[in-house]
C-alpha cells in the first residue's frame, strides 16, 4: 500500500527501508493497541512485556554492536531506523534503554563489555543508563568507592546492569554496575510505559575494569543523543500521521477540520518539525559511525532540535484531537509522556545550544560530502577532460557559448539543450564545474522559460529562445503574478483574445522581477473564460520588445526597483509563440521537468547566511541568552544542509522527493530573516544607523530586503498549505475549486 512521504522514515538506502518496513509491521503485528494499554493498567511493570522473546528474536539488539563483539556491525544509523520504526508503538519495556547499554558498552574499550554484551544482544538481560547527576567515586590502584545517587534512570527498575556517570576528581566517567550492587528505587514516572528509578550507591568498591575507558562525557551524551532521539522521532512519527488522520475524517462545521487553514497549518508544521529532526538525526548517527572528527557537534545539533520538536509535535497532536486528545483513553497522552521523558533525560535545550554556539564560534564546521556510488569516478573522469577543454577558453562569451552548447548549463534536460544527465551525472557535474572555477551563465528567470520551452515548445522555439538563453544571451521575465492573483495563479484575469494570426493581450502583470531589463517573457494568459479556473489558460512566450507593453518598476522596500508592474493593452502575439497546446498552459506552467533536475541547496545566499552570522558574532561579547540564539541558528542552518543533501540522495535512490523539498524551501525562506533580525537586534542603536566600524549598512539591508522571501514564489502561507496536502494528505480547502 502506498504510503505519505512522511511515513517513509529516516533511511534512505534500500536496505534501511526494508528494515523500517519490517520493524514496523512487526511491531503493528506484536505490540498493538491492547498490549500498550494492559500494561499501562497493569498493577506494576514487569521485567519483560509480552512480545519480548517475540522482539528479541527479532535480532535487533545488536544491530550497532560491531561484530567482533558478537552483533551486527551495522551501527547506530541501522539501529536509529528501527528506533524510529519501533518508537511508532510507544512500546514498553527495556529495548531502547539496554540498545543505549550496548551502545555505550560497544562504544567502549573495557572488559565488562566483552562479559555483558552476549546477554545484552540477545535478550537474556537487560540494561539502563543514567544521564543525570553523577556519583563520586574515590580511589586508587584501578579501585573505586562509589557513593552518590543518581535519578530518573529509564529502565533501571529491572535492568540487570546499569551505565551510571561517575566523577574521578575533575574527570565525568561512566562505570557499569551490577544490579544487585546498587540500591534501586522505583520512582512515579511521567511515562506510565515505561519507569525510571532511583539509582544509588552505599560506598561500593567497583573495580577498574569496570570503568568505560574511552568515552568522553560529550560522546556519552552524543550516543545517548542518538538512540534516545531515534525513538523519539518515531513518537513524531506516529504523531503526525495519527493527526493528519483525524483532521481528514473529523468533521465540524460541515467540513473536515484539515480543510481549515489554522488545523492544516498546525498539522504541516507538526511534518516540517518531523523532517528537520530527522534530517539533524541521520546526520549525527551517520557521523558517529564514521569516526567524524564533528561527530559530537553534529550530534550536539540533533540535541538541540530533536527533544524539543518532539514535545511540541506530541502536544499539537493533542491539540489537532481537542477535547478526546485529552482524554486517558486515547493514547496521544501516551507519546507526549514518552517524548517528555526522553528530552527530560537528555538535558537542557538552552545547554545544548550553547555547546553548539561554542564549537561554531572557536572554528568549528560540518560540510556536508555526499557518499557517492562507485560509478560516480567514471563519471567524473569524463566530466572533468571535457570541462578542461572549456576552462581553457580564455574568451568570456566564447565560453558562455560552449557551456551552453555543451549542454552544461542545465544538464538534466534531454539533448542537445542539455546532457540527459541523471541525478547522479548532475551532482558530479555541479561538483567539477566548481572545481574548474568556471563561472555559469546567470539565467534567473531563463532557468523556467528554457525548461519550458525545452518540454513543451516547438522546435523553433527551442532553436530561437532555448539555445540562445543557455547560452547566456537572453534575459527573461515572468508574467504570472497579477494584483488580484499572487500566490493564486489560478485566478488570473489577463485575457487573451484570438484574432488573425494571434493573439491580443490586455491585462496588468504585477511583482514581474527584471521586467525593465528582459528580451523575452513568460506570459500566462486567460484564452477561455468559460472553463474552469485551471483550465482555459494558455502559456504564451512573448517578446519583451512588442508594441503596447509598459513597464513601470516599482520601487521597494529596500529602496530599489527589482521588481515590476507590467501593462499590456493589445499586445499581439503570433501564434507561433504559444507554447503547448492552447488552453494547457496550466499544465505547461506547471510540468517543465522541475522534479528532475537536482538542487544543491535549500539555502537563499543573497540573503543572511550562517556566514554572516558567525562573521558578526565571532569575538564579540554575547549575552547568554544571544550564545544560545547563535547556537540555535546555527543548528537550523545546518540541519537545511542536511535536508538538502538528503533530497539528493533520495533522488540518487529514486525517491519521490517534491514533499521534502517544498520542506526544505520553507524553512530556507524564514533562516536568513532571522539570522538578520538576531544580528540587527543585538547591534541595538548601531543595528538602526551606519555605524563606522560596525557590520550597520549590511544588516539592515539584509533585514529589509529579507522580508520578500517569505512572500515570492509561494507566501509562507500557500506554502503551509501545499505541505499540508501534498505531504500529510489532507484535505484541499472546499472554496479552492479543481
Amino acid at each position: 500500500m502506498a504510503r505519505n512521504a512522511y511515513e517513509l522514515g529516516l533511511g534512505i538506502s534500500e536496505e534501511h527501508t526494508l528494515l523500517a518496513d519490517s520493524v514496523r509491521a512487526f511491531a503493528e503485528r506484536n505490540i498493538t493497541h491492547e498490549v500498550v494499554r494492559e500494561a499501562v493498567d497493569a498493577p506494576k511493570q514487569e521485567k519483560f512485556p509480552q512480545f519480548w522473546d517475540a522482539l528479541a528474536g527479532q535480532d535487533l539488539l545488536g544491530l550497532h554492536v560491531p561484530e567482533a563483539r558478537g552483533g551486527h556491525g551495522a551501527g547506530l544509523l541501522t539501529l536509529a531506523v528501527a528506533l524510529e520504526a519501533l518508537g511508532r508503538s510507544v512500546a514498553p519495556g527495556p529495548f531502547v534503554p539496554t540498545a543505549l547499554a550496548s551502545a555505550l558498552l560497544a562504544a567502549a574499550d573495557s572488559k565488562v563489555g566483552i562479559e555483558a554484551l552476549p546477554g545484552l544482544i540477545d535478550g537474556s538481560s537487560t540494561g539502563a543508563v543514567g544521564l543525570g547527576e553523577p556519583l563520586n567515586a574515590v580511589g586508587a590502584e584501578g579501585r573505586y568507592q562509589i557513593s552518590g545517587a543518581t535519578d530518573a534512570v529509564i529502565g533501571a527498575q529491572h535492568a540487570d546492569l546499569i551505565i551510571v556517570p561517575i566523577r574521578i576528581g575533575n574527570d565525568i566517567r561512566w562505570a557499569a554496575i551490577d544490579r544487585a550492587d546498587l540500591t534501586i528505587t522505583a520512582q512515579d514516572s511521567i511515562d506510565v510505559l515505561r519507569g525510571s528509578a532511583r539509582v544509588e550507591a552505599v560506598g561500593i568498591e567497583v573495580g577498574g575494569d569496570r570503568v568505560l575507558d574511552g568515552l568522553s562525557e560529550q560522546r556519552v551524551r552524543s550516543i545517548a543523543t542518538v538512540v534516545l532521539g531515534a525513538e523519539a522521532l518515531g513518537v513524531m512519527s506516529w504523531c503526525v500521521s495519527t493527526a493528519a488522520e483525524y483532521a481528514k475524517t473529523r468533521v465540524q462545521f460541515g467540513r473536515p477540520i484539515g480543510q481549515f487553514q489554522g488545523v492544516k497549518h498546525k498539522c504541516a508544521h507538526m511534518g516540517i518539525a518531523l523532517e528537520q529532526a530527522r534530517a539533524v538525526l541521520w546526520d549525527a548517527a551517520a557521523a558517529l559511525d564514521n569516526g567524524d572528527a564533528t561527530a559530537d557537534f553534529a550530534a550536539d545539533i540533533a540535541a538541540v532540535i530533536v527533544p524539543d520538536a518532539a514535545v511540541k509535535v506530541a502536544q499539537d497532536c493533542i491539540q489537532v484531537h481537542g477535547g478526546i486528545g485529552f482524554t486517558w483513553e486515547h493514547d496521544a497522552h501516551l507519546y507526549y509522556r514518552r517524548a517528555l521523558a526522553i528530552r527530560g533525560v537528555l538535558g537542557g535545550h538552552e545547554a545544548a545550544a550553547n555547546r553548539v554556539a561554542d564549537q561554531a564560534l572557536s572554528g568549528v564546521r560540518r560540510p556536508l560530502e555526499l557518499e557517492l556510488p562507485a560509478e560516480a569516478e567514471t563519471i567524473r573522469a569524463q566530466v572533468r577532460a571535457e570541462l578542461a577543454t572549456i576552462a581553457a577558453i580564455t574568451d568570456e562569451d566564447d565560453q558562455l557559448v560552449a557551456l551552453g552548447d555543451g549542454g552544461w548549463v542545465q544538464p538534466h534536460l534531454p539533448k542537445p539543450y542539455g546532457r540527459s544527465a541523471s541525478p547522479l551525472e548532475q551532482i558530479v557535474i555541479a561538483q567539477e564545474i566548481k572545481a574548474a572555477g568556471i563561472a555559469l551563465p546567470q539565467l534567473l528567470m531563463g532557468t523556467w522559460a528554457v525548461q519550458a520551452v525545452v518540454a513543451h515548445g516547438s522546435e523553433r522555439q527551442k532553436q530561437e529562445l532555448a539555445v540562445p538563453t543557455l547560452r547566456g544571451e537572453l534575459v527573461w521575465c515572468q508574467l504570472f503574478s497579477e494584483p488580484g492573483a499572487g500566490s493564486d495563479l489560478a485566478s488570473l484575469s489577463t485575457k487573451a483574445e484570438k484574432v488573425d494570426g494571434g493573439w491580443k493581450i490586455t491585462g496588468q502583470k504585477i511583482w514581474t522581477t527584471v521586467a525593465q531589463f528582459a528580451d523575452w517573457a513568460m506570459l500566462i494568459a486567460r484564452t477561455d473564460p468559460t472553463k474552469p479556473k485551471h483550465d482555459g489558460i494558455t502559456y504564451f512566450v512573448l517578446d519583451m520588445k512588442s508594441p503596447g507593453i509598459t513597464v513601470r518598476p516599482l520601487r521597494e522596500m529596500t529602496g530599489s526597483a527589482l521588481f515590476n508592474e507590467v501593462f499590456l493593452d493589445d499586445v499581439f502575439i503570433p501564434d507561433e509563440n504559444v507554447v503547448g497546446e492552447v488552453n494547457d498552459g496550466w499544465h505547461v506552467a506547471r510540468t517543465t521537468l522541475a522534479g528532475e533536475r537536482v538542487a544543491l541547496s535549500q539555502k537563499m545566499e543573497a540573503y543572511a547566511t550562517e556566514t554572516d552570522l558567525l562573521k558578526f558574532a565571532t569575538g564579540r561579547e554575547l549575552s547568554p541568552g544571544a550564545r544560545t540564539r547563535v547556537g540555535e541558528l546555527i543548528a537550523e542552518s545546518q540541519a537545511l544542509d542536511v535536508i538538502g543533501a538528503r533530497v539528493v540522495l533520495k533522488q540518487l535512490s529514486g525517491i519521490d522527493v517534491s514533499t521534502t523539498s517544498s520542506v526544505g524551501k520553507l524553512l530556507g525562506m524564514g533562516l536568513g530573516q532571522a539570522i538578520s533580525e538576531f544580528v540587527v537586534a543585538e547591534l541595538g542603536a548601531a543595528g538602526t544607523v551606519a555605524v563606522p566600524g560596525q557590520p550597520s549598512d549590511k544588516a539592515m539591508e539584509q533585514l529589509i530586503a529579507g522580508r520578500a522571501t517569505t512572500i515570492y514564489g509561494g507566501t509562507t502561507e500557500v506554502q503551509l498549505n501545499v505541505i499540508g496536502e501534498r505531504m500529510l494528505g489532507l484535505p484541499r480547502d472546499a472554496a479552492a475549486g479543481n
